[in-house]
This record gives C-alpha cells, sequence and structure tokens, in this order.
C-alpha cells in the first residue's frame, strides 16, 4: 500500500431536501481495497453515486491526489481516473461484447494503449474472448458483471467504484470476480471502493472496512478486526 488516494471529509448528500449521507469520511490508499458495509438503506450506493459524481454532494470535500472533485462532471470522471460500476451492471445488450469494452476506452488519446487494454481485459476474462461477437443480451448474469467490470478496467481506472457484483450470481462467480480484484490491486496497484451485500466475501477481500448506519460512518477498522468484532457484526451486518 503506498499515498493515499481518494479523501472523503465530511461528505453530506441525498436526493432532493433530504440527506442520505451525513458528515462522511473515509479514505483509500492506492493499491488498496475498501469494503464499505451495512444494512439496506445504510447509504452504500448513494456513496458510490455521490464520488462519482452522479450524485451532487451538499457539503463536504472529495479528492484524488489532492484535487477537489466537487463540482466536475460525471463524464470527466474517468478522464481522472475514476471508474464506477453501478448495480446491475449497465451492460449495453443491444450491442457486442467487444463494442460494450471499446465503449470503456473511446475517451483515451493513446489508441495503441486502448488496444493494448482491451486485449488485457480479453485475457483476463477468455469467455468474453469466446463471445467477443455476440450481444450482450445473450450473455449469462456473471458474464454481464465480467462485462462490465472489464470495460471500466479498459479505461485504466486508478480508483473502481463497485457496487455490488455478487448480486444475483452463483457463489463460484462471486469468487472468481473477488479473487481477480486482489489479483489487480497486487499487480497493477488498482485501489478499490467496494459495496458488497456478501459481507464475509468483501471482508475476505479486503484490507480495510468502514461500516455505515443510516448515512453515518459508525466504525471503521481493518478487514480482520471488523470479522473479529463479534458485537459490531451482530448489531450492523448480520452475522
Amino acid at each position: 500500500m503506498t499515498g493515499k488516494l481518494l479523501t472523503v471529509e465530511g461528505l453530506t448528500a441525498g436526493y432532493g431536501a433530504a440527506p442520505v449521507l451525513h458528515d462522511v469520511d473515509l479514505t483509500v490508499h492506492q493499491g488498496e481495497i475498501v469494503a464499505v458495509l451495512g444494512a439496506n438503506g445504510a447509504g452504500k450506493t448513494t456513496l458510490l453515486r455521490t464520488l462519482s459524481g452522479l450524485v451532487t454532494a451538499t457539503a463536504g470535500r472529495i479528492a484524488l491526489d489532492g484535487q477537489d472533485l466537487r463540482g466536475v462532471r460525471v463524464e470527466r470522471m474517468v478522464h481522472r481516473g475514476i471508474a464506477h460500476v453501478p448495480e446491475g451492471r449497465g451492460v449495453v445488450t443491444e450491442l457486442t461484447v467487444d463494442e460494450n469494452l471499446r465503449l470503456g476506452g473511446l475517451w483515451r488519446r493513446d489508441r495503441a494503449d486502448a488496444r493494448r487494454a482491451l486485449d488485457e481485459v480479453y485475457q483476463l476474462f477468455p469467455v468474453l474472448a469466446q463471445r467477443r461477437d455476440g450481444a450482450g443480451h445473450q450473455l449469462s448474469g456473471g458474464e454481464r458483471q465480467m462485462l462490465a467490470l472489464g470495460r471500466a478496467l479498459v479505461g485504466r481506472p486508478r480508483l473502481l467504484l463497485l457496487d455490488e457484483p455478487s448480486l444475483g450470481l452463483a457463489p463460484r462467480i462471486t469468487a472468481q470476480i473477488l479473487a481477480l480484484l486482489r489479483d489487480l490491486r497486487d499487480r497493477t496497484g488498482l485501489a478499490v471502493l467496494l459495496v458488497e451485500q456478501n459481507v464475509r466475501s468483501a471482508l475476505s477481500v479486503a484490507d480495510r472496512g468502514v461500516v455505515l448506519s443510516l448515512g453515518h460512518v459508525v466504525t471503521r477498522n481493518t478487514a480482520a478486526d471488523l470479522r473479529d468484532d463479534t458485537a459490531l457484526r451482530h448489531a450492523y451486518l448480520g452475522f
């Protein structure tokens, strides 16, 4: 783990006049996986949507490498090095696998490296290479999750915001995706802010965890310490 990449201080955000997040502080270092945990309605998805610019923060600071991100347009976030894979995977079902992946690199000026990034994604996910000319609607749920993740990786992000990657997937596919995150962290220094309904799986891959309850941070600690805190697990994490 190296320097601090993402800094969030005093973040308040929500929809309309009703805030969902209240004075949230967190950090993510380069090469670190941080799990955001909590019950349904805790504000986990709103946090990722605010960091990616889909929800406007009403107070606080969001910075990547010290550069303020508040007010940056959603479509410019990827230029800053942030990729957001939302819950539900967001594949363009009418396009082929290859066309979906190329969308992730359309903005990049270094066309040669964009092609290399595309080839690397096909190496990471051989099943996508086998289906590269097939339409998105022909893919299984697990393959769509791989495609959404691969499209984000084509943009060579420094920070990946990943929302509920295991939703609706078989445990074997979930384990494969989480193992890939660990490998990318170790090989490339990718930082990941992970929202995951399966708390055990999230803590098995994360370095640290942040627990939200009703939009407030109730604790933050190493993944190992969160796993071992029986009272906390029973109160906020459901196991």
